[in-house]
């Protein structure tokens, strides 16, 4: 089979490799038919990450059919037609049941992560409880709908994860700093849970067009003091809640500093830092809360629905399509921002 490998830092490629197999009994094999890449695969594509040459490569949301399951598998069958999370959550550990599946207890570190989603087949892990089956099969859905259900495997949920753990209440006021696939859906989130006012905090006139479409109220381009103050002048003081979709120590501190003592940041861009001490907060009564997306619940409980139903649009935050083969024009237009998020077409 036809599957991505990261061959070093600015360029990836596609290669036949073996066609995983089931190896426990609740494993999944799944034929691909859409994927795309997640603003995180950047990291290590531009960087390296200490990631290892000729390696498998880091992209994680797929959806796709069912082609063959492990003997401990009910939830599925061949033929089905799934999101595959990026998560492996078992759904009855401690975690799971406080919907947290994105940290599940049971399966610790990476083992909870997916990986080389950029192919044409994939052995699902974990699979009884976190594959989530979609209605029908692809060829009932048009293009739009198809790039709602890929968002569905990662971006959405993240973007909702943001707005859960902040605890966006209606008639927040809430800023979400980064206009990326996951900030973009952190606006439809908020909007979701009834905030009152969304500034999203943007550079780019497409980006902050399209937030504007979700839900956004205002857009903020400064940043520093300068957008803090902007900020609040445009909220009549701080916000309730910040989302922080980007993972960069200068995010963080835009999150803290716009909002009012007491507000709530919710953050879900992978850290890339490591020097923000806890403490800084105690000033100001902030609580913090973020990590990994719970993605199989709120699919399960609402985010498919939503998106079955017509009342949210994900799918927008896909502005250009990609066969596998070109898997690196890909990623190189997502780095370069000529794209906010690339789907790629595998079936």
């Amino acid at each position: 089979m036809k599957a991505t490998i990261f061959e070093k830092a600015g360029l990836v490629s596609v290669q036949e490799v073996d066609k995983p197999t089931l190896q426990a009994d609740d494993d999944v094999i799944v034929r691909i038919v859409r994927t795309c890449v997640c603003g995180s695969d950047l990291w290590a594509y531009a960087h390296g990450d200490n990631k290892d040459a000729h390696s498998i490569n880091d992209g994680h949301e797929a959806i796709g059919i069912v082609e063959a399951i492990g003997d401990a598998i009910t939830t599925v069958k061949p033929g089905d037609f799934v999101i595959t999370p990026f998560t492996h959550g078992c759904g009855d550990c401690a975690a799971c049941r406080a919907g947290f599946d994105g940290t599940c207890d049971r399966h610790p570190g990476g083992s909870n992560w997916s990986n080389g989603f950029q192919s044409e087949y994939i052995r699902f892990t974990y699979g009884n409880w976190a594959l989530i089956k979609i209605p029908g099969q692809p060829s009932d859905y048009t293009e739009g709908m198809l790039k709602s259900l890929l968002t569905l495997a990662d971006v959405m949920p993240t973007g909702y994860h943001a707005a859960r753990c902040a605890n966006v209440q209606p008639g927040d006021k809430v800023v979400v700093i980064g206009d990326g696939a996951v900030g973009q859906c952190a606006v439809i989130a908020a909007k979701m849970r009834g905030a009152s006012q969304i500034v999203l905090m943007s550079r780019h006139e497409d980006r902050q067009q399209m937030a504007l479409q979700s839900g956004a109220t205002a857009v903020v381009a400064e940043r520093g003091e300068e957008g803090i103050a902007k900020v609040r002048e445009i909220l009549g003081g701080g916000a309730d809640a910040a989302l922080e979709c980007v993972g960069t120590e200068a995010a963080i501190d835009q999150a803290l500093g716009v909002l009012h003592n007491g507000g709530r940041v919710g953050y879900v861009g992978v850290p890339h830092y490591n020097n923000r001490p806890l403490g800084s907060t105690f000033a100001q009564n902030i609580a913090v809360a973020g990590g990994s997306a719970s993605v199989t619940t709120y699919d399960k409980q609402f985010l498919l629905k939503a998106v079955l139903d017509g009342n949210i649009n994900p799918g927008r935050v896909f502005t250009q399509t990609y066969a596998l083969a070109d898997i690196n024009q890909a990623y190189q237009d997502m780095q370069n921002r000529q794209t906010i998020k690339a789907m790629v077409v595998v079936d």
